[in-house]
């Protein structure tokens, strides 16, 4: 059974209209909706970054069905892993069997701008990362915790109010090391889509697979999901035009990975041509190429797709997404 959902843009939408677009993705026939916790827009001229926890919760008092997860959030530097373990405790209460917690390793555009911190390399993240999973499914199965890790510690800790059953933590991977460690220790793997085909064949799905083979896990333990970048529209120049407002996934992670300024940000985007722009993007007009470009992800086994569509019209692309591709893809696939 694919599962569909629906990215709530944070960074493009102020939170009380991203609410209500979210609504509606449910109302039209989506099953999930993932919001980015950012500190920082990739964009300073008309960004937004709302608190992502504040709005999980108002999106889950608004809705009975969809499940709400982030898509990613960093539990090791601007948070705390008890206050991540504490929050999402409350919604999985709040909320049974509809939160995710999607984690990553973090991007310095949301570390250093809240804490001054400085940006530390891949391996300390990583390590961080390892640490937070470990303490925050602690905290949500004991009680009175003592954690002594290398980054992280607790004293008697305890949260009073935890779901019946964990909140499942879907891990998001880019590379190889990252893959393996969702497939040993998460229950969902998240990845972005518009990238070579040789990153999921060759890196990403092999690794989660042997960390799914080495945890000795059932491969269909785990949800695999992928955002799916999606400009759908029935008039093409619209739909190429609406993906240069997202033109920072574009950059390549060398050009963007340390930069903290949503102006400097933007000024490399708005560089950027739009071809270029629009690369990482499913741009089409025709539903049947649409779908039939979209399978190409379910054919590399991802079952839960989130997709992401550029415009400034989120309804237009919710009914059209209802009328024209959600069917397709159900009649398909299931």
């Amino acid at each position: 059974m694919i599962k569909i959902g629906y990215k709530a843009s944070a960074e493009q939408f102020a939170p009380t209209e991203l609410l209500r677009y979210s609504v509606m993705a449910e109302q039209v026939g989506f099953d999930s909706v993932f919001i980015s916790d950012h500190f920082q827009p990739w964009r300073h001229t008309g960004g937004h970054a709302p608190f992502s926890l504040s709005w999980m919760g108002a999106l889950g008092a608004s809705t009975s069905r969809v499940q709400i997860g982030t898509s990613v959030l960093t539990p090791t530097f601007r948070y705390h892993p008890s206050i991540i373990a504490h929050a999402f405790g409350t919604m999985g209460v709040m909320f049974p069997g509809r939160i995710i917690l999607g984690i990553g390793t973090g991007e310095s555009l949301n570390e250093v701008p809240a804490t001054g911190m400085h940006w530390p390399e891949a391996k300390e993240r990583t390590a961080r990362l390892k640490e937070s999973v470990k303490l925050i499914r602690q905290l949500w199965s004991e009680d009175r915790v003592n954690f002594n890790g290398e980054y992280f510690k607790t004293e008697n800790a305890t949260i009073y109010d935890k779901p019946e059953k964990l909140v499942p933590i879907y891990i998001a991977g880019a590379g190889p090391l990252i893959s393996k460690y969702a497939g040993l220790v998460g229950d969902g793997f998240i990845c972005t889509s518009g990238k070579s085909q040789d990153l999921y064949t060759g890196t990403l799905l092999p690794n989660l697979e042997l960390g799914l083979e080495t945890a000795k896990r059932d491969p269909a333990s785990i949800d695999r999901m992928i955002e799916v970048k999606v400009s759908f529209d029935t008039d093409r120049n619209r739909a190429m035009e609406d993906t240069r407002y997202w033109a920072a996934l574009a950059l390549s992670p060398e050009e963007k990975m340390t930069v903290e300024d949503p102006l400097e940000m933007e000024r490399l985007a708005d560089a950027l041509p739009a071809e270029r722009a629009a690369k990482r993007w499913i741009v089409s007009t025709d539903p049947d190429e649409h779908v039939e470009r979209i399978g190409f992800y379910i054919g590399l086994g991802f079952k839960h797709l989130v997709f992401h569509a550029p415009g400034p019209d989120q309804a237009r692309f919710l009914k059209l997404y209802a009328e024209h591709i959600i069917p397709r893809i159900r009649k398909r696939w299931g």
